[in-house]
Formats: structure tokens, sequence, C-alpha cells
């Protein structure tokens, strides 16, 4: 919880599209706690996806990061809307199952484009717009997953975007900014089917699956007071994932 503020400090948070996602979860938190929240999304990629779009609107940035030049625009843009940013949290994602065989190159590129560029270009924009000192706090926070096999793009471009933040920890060390990556395990926003959701509880410690209210707990520590120390870190948030 941060200390009551008349300027409270200002998290952009991307991908969230979806009531039922983490991005949405997320920023409930983050408002719980004081936080002004800028969200970013593009429900163009809801809409081709199985689930399709909820219906809700939540997003105040419509924006689809395959473009290069669309990370810079969305960060200028939650300047206007809110000041400076104090956090980026990256929830947005490309996900189209695929294997090593039948992937295109189409797929790949925009697995890369999104997951992998689309991340660096934010948190270079975050880090050009912060000044030390000023907003009080400085976090980026990501959302990874080590799903591989069948799902390669993704996860190939997923490994990708690690490396970013974490190298993101060091080079901006002298800005006062923690960059931490989060594995949240298989969650539940709307994807699993009764196959998926009996696996996933049977391999798991706790014997239930993920909700999105799991990962945005943790991102709400990160980004408090309290979460501080803890830097350069890939953190699993899945309950106990036996592996």
């Amino acid at each position: 919880m941060l200390p009551h503020s008349e300027n409270p400090p200002v998290a952009l948070i991307t991908g969230v599209g979806r009531s039922i996602g983490i991005g949405a979860a997320t920023a409930a938190a983050l408002r719980a706690d004081g936080w002004r929240v800028v969200t970013a999304g593009w429900r163009g990629y809801d809409q081709r996806m199985p689930w399709g779009a909820d219906g809700v609107r939540l997003t105040d940035i419509e924006a689809d990061l395959a473009d290069p030049g669309s990370a810079k625009t969305v960060v200028n843009r939650a300047n206007e809307l809110a000041g400076p940013l104090a956090a980026l949290i990256c929830c947005h994602c490309e996900s189209v199952d695929s294997a090593i065989l039948d992937t295109t190159v189409e797929s790949f590129d925009r697995h890369m484009a999104i997951n992998v560029r689309a991340t660096w270009l934010l948190i270079k924009a975050f880090a050009e717009q912060f000044v030390s000192g000023v907003q009080g706090i400085g976090r980026v926070v990501a959302i990874t997953s080590d799903h591989t096999a069948f799902n390669m793009p993704y996860g190939a471009s997923k490994g990708a975007m690690d490396r970013i933040v974490l190298a993101a920890a060091v080079e901006f060390a002298t800005l006062d900014i923690t960059c931490n990556v989060i594995n949240p395990g298989a969650t539940d926003t709307g994807w699993m089917d009764a196959t998926t959701d009996a696996a996933v509880r049977d391999g798991n410690l706790q014997a239930r699956v993920g909700m999105p209210a799991d990962c945005a707990n943790l991102v709400r520590f990160l980004c408090s007071p309290e979460g501080q120390w803890i830097n350069a870190q890939t953190l699993h948030s899945d309950g106990g994932r036996r592996r």
C-alpha cells in the first residue's frame, strides 16, 4: 500500500483488453493501492482470438504494438492523460499456438514484433521520460511464460523479452528503476477447457489453477515501497507447479 498523496504515482499497463485478464486484474489492484492507472490494449487481437472481446471497455489507449511507432505513442499519450509514469507493467502479448514445423514466418515475426520489440521500445520510452527522484518510485514488471513446445513463437519471444527486462534492471539502476519478470504459470483468463483445467490442477501442489488476481497481487507488491529490494528477477508465481 502506498502512503496517501495528493499526486498519486502513475502506472501504464499494457495488454488490458478483457475484464477477466491479468492486465485488468492488475489495474484494479494498483488502483486499490492508490495508483493512477492508464491502460493500453488492442481489441483487434481479442476479436481474432477464439475467446473474442468481452464487450467491456477497459482501455484508455488503443494501440497495435506490432507497429514499431506505437510504443512511443502509447507512453506519450499516457503522459498526456496522467503525467510522468512511475511504473510500466507489460501484460500485452501475441499468443497463437504453433509448433516448429508449422509456424509461419509471418506468425513468428508478429510474435517477435509484439512480445519482444514492443516491450523493448516501451521500456526505452519509459526510461527516457523517467527522472530519478521525481516520480519517487520506478518499476518495470513484465509477464512471461515458459510454454514453448507447440507454442514455439510465443515461448521464444517471451524468452527474448525476459532478457530485455533483466538487462534494463542493470542499465537503469542509476535511475532507481527496478525491473522484474513474473511467470504466473497457467492462468484462467477464459481460454482453458475442462481437459486443460484438470491437467493444471493435477500438476500443481495447490491443486487449483491460477487466477488473474494471483499475478496481480505480486505485481502490486513489486510496485509497493516494500517491493523495492526485489530486482532483476524472474519470479515464479504459479502455486508450486511440479517441474
